[in-house]
């Protein structure tokens, strides 16, 4: 069954209804659903649909898909990159569209066809009503090897999509019968993923789910982060060790170093092909500037974070207890784990809430914030700072089950007096249970809302 995904659709048929030519390049971390994508925009479209193969030599396969498109002999061949393209066009009379999924297995190992494609587009198909969509999931070769400056095809795409996963409240679209908990905690281990979603069963229950998919010898997902690195990368070792490094906690590029033993002058190269990657991502202390020192990295792929911290290292004890026990004996964790993944969650909240006009103001700028508090002289944080010229939004996040109380409260206001350029302030209170009657009668008084998991 195919779930959301309207505004991708929406882009592709706005497009497709121009009469102009059209080339689309589209990329997305793999299981992200981008061929399902692909595959509803196709229906009731002339459509020349192409999956490439990890082979040396694609051509033959694209000729026959082709030829059969325009029910054309099978004895027919076409013999080069250039005349399959000029085929095309010369024999299409109504609007056409070629969609080649994966394309970097054919960019890789023949790397003219991009000139080809270039030459093609240039001085054919610039003004013929073809549309073009080239599709990867390797979203490094996506975005340097086809739309990067030394590209043949630089400059000529009409539009680029990143497929993106789901956010927090699409999880409920898969497994409506569970806790708004429940689906935060799934959303937390698995992302907004389609592939991921859809392994998770509605008639089992979130422990069995995490069991059964995730950590049983025989389950889907189970090496499912190490096949993913091993098609991309030269070095999964390497990329393991920094992975499990930042899942446990180090998040400075020292910290990361001192964990892997990688030399820092070395490891930046590392970090760098996992962000291109949409893996982890270097986040910069809200309220400093871009090039900031004052960062921290992050693995914001849920599935991979969860992987990282609870599976990778723990083989060896999952191996000697039933998948279900080993499930049992971390949930304490996973909610410690959900903390962080909450942030997320709520910073999405956030998003949702500006575009619908909803906030105080329009945040200019959206993060995390931390450094030294001045009362205490004690390092200190806040979840979301949003800010605006003067206006200052505070957040704070707290996925447990104890009430927030009129402590930790005071704690955020203690802490939002050390911004001294704030003139309006406003509060933000997200959290998994309830609140303390003291914090209710407070949040009446100032500029204080209070969200529960079942408002969001």
């Amino acid at each position: 069954m195919f779930i959301g995904r309207e505004k991708e659709l929406n882009r592709l048929n706005q497009l497709y209804n121009d009469t102009n030519f059209q080339f689309v390049v589209m990329f997305g971390r793999r299981r992200i659903g981008k061929t399902e994508i692909l595959k509803e925009f196709s229906k009731n479209k002339n459509v020349i649909f192409y999956s490439a193969i990890e082979k040396q030599n694609n051509l033959e396969d694209f000729s026959k898909t082709i030829l059969s498109h325009f029910n054309e002999s099978e004895n027919l061949s076409i013999n080069t990159w250039q005349s399959a393209l000029e085929y095309i066009s010369n024999h299409s009379s109504n609007k056409i569209v070629l969609i080649i999924d994966e394309f970097p297995y054919i960019a890789k190992v023949e790397p003219y066809v991009k000139s080809i494609f270039q030459h093609t587009i240039d001085h054919i198909w610039k003004d013929k009503n073809i549309m073009l969509i080239l599709c990867g999931s390797s979203v490094s070769f996506m975005v340097n090897g086809v739309m990067g400056r030394k590209s043949p095809l630089y400059g000529r795409n009409t539009s680029v999509m990143e497929v993106l996963p789901f956010d927090y409240d699409m999880v409920d679209k898969f497994l409506p019968n569970y806790t708004k908990e429940e689906q935060l905690i799934t959303y937390g281990i698995l992302g907004g993923v389609p592939y991921y979603l859809s392994k998770f069963s509605k008639n089992k229950s979130l422990l069995e789910n995490i069991a059964n998919t995730i950590i049983d010898s025989s389950s889907q997902l189970k090496e499912e982060p190490i096949t993913l690195l091993k098609a991309e990368l030269r070095e999964p070792m390497t990329y393991n060790e920094i992975l499990e490094a930042i899942a446990n906690g180090a998040t400075k590029l020292t910290e990361i170093a001192d964990k892997t033993h990688i030399a820092p002058n070395k490891l930046p190269v590392y970090l760098k092909s996992l962000i291109e990657m949409r893996i982890i991502d270097k986040i910069i202390c809200a309220g400093e500037k871009k090039n900031s020192k004052k960062s921290q990295y992050i693995i914001k792929d849920n599935f991979f974070a969860f992987w990282y911290r609870f599976v990778f290292a723990n083989q060896t004890k999952i191996d000697f207890m039933e998948a279900i026990d080993y499930v049992k004996s971390i949930k304490n964790n996973i909610q410690e784990y959900m903390g962080f993944k909450f942030e997320n969650i709520c910073y999405q909240y956030l998003k949702k809430e500006a575009k619908k006009g909803n906030l105080p103001f329009i945040p200019s700028t959206l993060g995390k914030w931390w450094g030294t508090n001045p009362s205490t002289k004690k390092p200190d944080d806040i979840d979301i700072l949003g800010i605006d010229q003067k206006n200052y939004l505070f957040c704070e996040c707290k996925f447990k089950n104890e009430k927030f109380d009129l402590k930790e409260l005071n704690n955020l206001i203690n802490i939002s007096s050390t911004f001294k350029n704030a003139e309006s302030k406003y509060y933000y209170i997200f959290i998994k249970s309830s609140f303390s009657s003291s914090v209710i009668q407070e949040a009446q008084k100032y500029n204080i809302k209070l969200i529960t998991i079942n408002d969001m």
